[in-house]
């Protein structure tokens, strides 16, 4: 079963899907989180998944965060950090919209980053954090110019960086040159789930093998040929993994 959701965050309405299956009522659940440039439909196949073996599941589309979002917000105000308030507001939305015990949080590419840093916040007490191919690479990115589809003089951040294939804005660079990815996520404590493809071209991998020393209950995996966005028995292979982690830290 699939219904609308909605959540508030500085005025701007978030909005979602709730998934679950039609056999029990959910005692826990995941939020999924797309990366940049996408939207929800990024992450319903592990949503779909998810609810299948038992868990309440909830997409949503970050504000102004990729093509065809259906949250208000304009993509030239969207940095890694308005997507963290949007996630910290979904958090809180889920957990007063539904009777669940504990909240996970599965973040794929940029919303692996936003999940992580959101994941560590005290108050929030998340139960565990899944990583799929993090985009820890986007400090370093905006230091060099260069960010997905888009370049810049990283010493002069221009107010847009570029228009296809969405406005962004020199926010999106400017709050995150001077950071440094891996204290940007480490201080999750519980439990993590770390996924990344040895064939990456977006987020090389050598950040995924420093970056699973950070949580100190971690079980990583390479996904042996599996690129930025797993596809095909990539995708399989990760719901079985995804399943099985599951399955054993409940």
């Amino acid at each position: 079963m699939k219904k609308k959701v909605e959540f508030r965050r500085d005025g701007l309405t978030i909005r979602g899907h709730a998934w679950k299956n039609d056999r029990s009522d959910p005692q826990h659940a995941v939020i999924l989180c797309h990366g940049f440039l996408a939207n929800e439909r990024m992450c319903h196949t592990y949503a779909r998944f998810l609810a299948d073996v038992g868990f309440l599941s909830v997409t949503f589309d970050f504000c102004g965060g990729g093509l065809h979002s259906k949250s208000d917000g304009i993509s030239q105000d969207m940095t890694v950090f308005t997507e963290k308030d949007d996630l910290i507001a979904v958090v809180k939305g889920v957990e007063e919209q539904f009777p669940v015990k504990g909240i996970s949080l599965l973040g794929c590419s940029q919303g692996g980053l936003v999940s992580a840093m959101v994941a560590k916040e005290p108050s929030l007490r998340i139960e565990r954090l899944i990583l799929m191919y993090p985009a820890l690479c986007i400090p370093d990115d905006a230091r060099q110019g260069k960010m997905m589809f888009y370049r810049f003089d990283s010493d002069h951040i221009p107010d847009i960086l570029g228009y296809f294939p969405i406005k962004l804005g020199g926010n999106y660079a400017r709050t995150v040159i001077e950071k440094d990815a891996f204290e940007m996520i480490a201080g999750f404590n519980g439990p993590v789930l770390y996924l990344h493809g040895t064939e990456d071209r977006i987020v090389n991998i050598s950040y995924a093998r420093k970056a699973q020393d950070l949580f100190a209950n971690c079980e990583y995996h390479e996904i042996e040929g599996g690129g930025h966005v797993f596809r095909g028995k990539h995708d399989r292979q990760a719901c079985e993994i995804l399943g099985a982690y599951m399955m054993k830290t409940f």
